[in-house]
């Protein structure tokens, strides 16, 4: 335990420390109306099970750290079958939240699979393709984890979860990029990928009804949101309002009015144009600024990895996360479709929060390794 508090980065421990306590702040603060005025539970609901969830993360870290990246990768087969497994029985008994089965309810909270996927999917990939880095030279041993992540993205696809979809297959497709596969491999099998994405964009804007949900197709139409805000445009220009509202420097902690029912659930998807309207566009920027230096220090103890397997699970995280700021943040200004995406240590829910942490611990499970080796190699 010594050597893992030792090497543990902690400018990154403290600086998740600092983002995940703001965001429970602002859980409690962006929540307390809805859970009153629409779900008649009390103000102080969700931001007692955000503080559960970051608990159980916070265990769940202590227990995790003390394995090794190589036994991640040995539990990650284990768990990849669970997850595909879960995937494929919630399509079959799932009930649907929002028009998407997604969610295992459990009662007091919900078990999101797809969140889980992610996570598992990057340690997993790691791990593969670090144990057979020398056999990498055929289409099969190279292509075998493109195969079964395609069928975990279908599954998600069919749930329907687009923007789960394509931050995961993104994820995929980028640390595949990342691995030492032989170049006319990758090369070949991005022309491939390419020419199905082009088809696939064709298909939607051809067949968009009969593939994907009326939904879905809404999400589509993003431009000049507050020309439809009786319809569909409604959620993203009240962030528009609320973003305006909050100037330099906010309203004040607690003053937002747009969380007054104007935004559905604006503790989660849409809990920053709430920090902006309260706290102010100043607020908003140091946040950003924050995660820049998280993901510095992610691809900082990436590339000190004296291993494959740590270089892209640190990868692996920083896309993780990158991807979820840029869609959720996009999203909001209207610069493309919102997905329903959560902002990293802002937005509330259980199963993202406890995957954010447990990504966060592999990356520091490196840090450890790296300061290890390090240590080993100075004597």
């Amino acid at each position: 335990m010594k050597k893992i508090i030792k090497y543990s980065d902690k400018p990154l421990l403290i600086v998740s420390i600092i983002l995940f306590s703001l965001g429970l702040v602002m859980v409690f603060s962006a929540s307390n109306v809805t859970a009153y005025m629409s779900h008649a539970v009390s103000p102080y609901n969700y931001f007692i099970k955000q503080a559960i969830f970051l608990f159980v993360g916070f265990i769940g870290a202590l227990a995790m750290i003390k394995f090794t990246t190589k036994a991640y990768g040995m539990f990650s087969w284990g768990l990849l079958i669970i997850i595909t497994i879960s995937l494929a029985v919630l399509l079959a008994i799932g009930d649907p939240q929002k028009g998407v089965v997604g969610w295992f309810d459990l009662g007091f909270f919900s078990i999101q699979p797809s969140e889980f996927a992610k996570v598992i999917t990057i340690v997993w990939l790691a791990s593969y393709y670090d144990k057979n880095k020398n056999k990498l030279k055929s289409y099969g041993k190279s292509l075998f984890p493109m195969f079964v992540c395609g069928v975990i993205a279908a599954l998600i696809f069919l749930e329907p979860d687009l923007g789960t979809t394509i931050v995961y297959s993104v994820i995929v497709g980028l640390i595949f990029l990342a691995v030492p596969i032989k170049k006319d491999i990758k090369l070949k099998t991005v022309i491939v990928v390419l020419g199905m994405l082009i088809f696939g964009i064709v298909a939607i804007f051809s067949f968009g009804k009969k593939i994907l949900s009326d939904r879905q197709m809404e999400r589509f139409n993003f431009t000049n949101p507050c020309e439809r805000i009786l319809s569909d445009g409604n959620q993203v220009c009240n962030c528009y309002i609320a973003i305006n509202n909050g100037g330099l420097t906010g309203v004040g902690l607690g003053n937002s009015t747009q969380k007054y029912l104007y935004l559905p659930e604006p503790y989660t998807d849409f809990i920053f144009a709430i920090i902006v309207e309260e706290l102010g566009l100043v607020t908003g920027i140091i946040i950003i600024l924050l995660y820049m230096f998280v993901l510095y220090r992610i691809l900082k103890i990436g590339r000190m990895s004296s291993t494959n397997r740590g270089a892209v699970m640190c990868y692996g995280v920083a896309i993780y996360i990158f991807l979820h700021i840029a869609v959720n943040l996009l999203g909001i200004f209207g610069l493309m479709p919102m997905t329903g995406v959560p902002l990293p240590f802002m937005s509330y829910g259980g199963s993202f929060t406890i995957c954010l942490i447990a990504a966060l611990t592999l990356v520091q499970r490196v840090s450890v390794e790296n300061g290890i080796m390090r240590e080993r190699a100075s004597k």
